[in-house]
């Protein structure tokens, strides 16, 4: 039996008015991004400094007597690289009690629906420390469907560890155009070693973060983080399934491979001083992509992803106005 589509599986997962409104907020953030001139001229305006002489229409200045110049709708595509981290941490259980790549991998498919509503290329650059994987931009079904299967397949528990920078240097050596960078990745990053290549990126891209929630697992149950690594709504409002494994399984770090002792699980005090620890992260990020003016948004499982990918493109279309 050959494998359903993924954007076919996307598509059963989006409602109409949801793609309707994020595929207009992305036609909003492209024409605020890519200036020029389209095939038709949208309205007129007085000129100011900074605009384009040439765009001045001289009958229209001649009888208001003010400099008048042309706007033009903007006809191009928009260009958008997918990168996601695929380090072996991505593979750690997500705040909704789903592995933390299949949540990624959501993200990655409504993006690349999205486009494929707007016909606009994709390109994906994925991978870790050991590894990059890159698909040339393209556009149309068969090119998305590649792009998110070899995805998928990329995601592995024994894979390195990951690094972003490789992955963001990656971009910024290989793509000229001006372009929409969408980066997935966790909770923990982009971290401080990401700064300087994260900010050379943007001052040639747009870049939004999509950061996928670890579970609590100090927590009696899984499915709750701190209450600062939400995303713009309230999941649990949502009604998200929540996971409880049992109390006496173990727990272990896909990283370092220690396992939790079980009877710490729902200690009250080491819940208390991880959840701090994990908030103060979090803020300590949330305030390195602010500076940087990159637009980030957190998601538990994927029961949000839907909401947060519109709530993110609403957040960067108001940014960029």
């Amino acid at each position: 039996m050959l494998p359903r589509s993924r954007l076919a599986l996307v598509r059963a997962r989006l409602q109409l008015p949801t793609l309707r409104r994020a595929t207009g907020l992305l036609e909003g953030r492209h024409s605020a991004v890519w200036k020029g001139h389209g095939d038709e001229v949208d309205d007129l305006h007085v000129y100011t400094p900074g605009d384009d002489v040439g765009d001045i229409d001289w009958r229209a200045s001649a009888r208001s007597a003010t400099p008048v110049v042309k706007r033009y709708v903007a006809t191009s595509n928009v260009a958008l690289t997918l990168v996601v981290d695929t380090g072996r941490h991505m593979c750690a259980t997500a705040a909704g009690g789903e592995p933390k790549h299949e949540v990624a991998q959501l993200v990655a498919d409504v993006v690349a629906h999205v486009a494929h509503q707007r016909g606009d290329r994709v390109r994906l650059v994925a991978g870790d420390a050991g590894r990059v994987v890159e698909v040339p931009p393209g556009a149309g079904t068969t090119h998305l469907e590649v792009l998110l299967r070899r995805l998928q397949r990329t995601f592995d528990p024994d894979a390195p560890a990951g690094d972003l920078t490789r992955l963001l240097d990656r971009v910024l050596r290989s793509t000229t155009r001006r372009s929409l960078v969408v980066v997935v990745t966790d909770e923990a990053r982009p971290g401080a070693a990401d700064e300087q290549s994260l900010r050379r990126l943007r001052t040639r891209h747009e870049v939004m973060v999509v950061q996928v929630v670890d579970a609590d697992l100090f927590a009696a149950g899984l499915g709750t983080a701190p209450g600062t690594l939400a995303g713009g709504s309230a999941a649990v409002e949502r009604g998200r399934p929540v996971v409880t494994p049992p109390r006496a399984r173990t727990v272990r770090d896909i990283v370092s491979g220690w396992s939790l002792p079980p009877f710490l699980r729902g200690r009250a005090a080491v819940r208390a001083a991880v959840a701090a620890a994990r908030a103060a992260r979090h803020a300590e990020v949330v305030a390195r992509t602010r500076r940087l003016g990159v637009t980030t948004v957190s998601v538990e499982s994927t029961h949000d992803v839907l909401d947060e990918m519109v709530a993110l493109l609403g957040r960067s279309r108001r940014a960029g106005r």
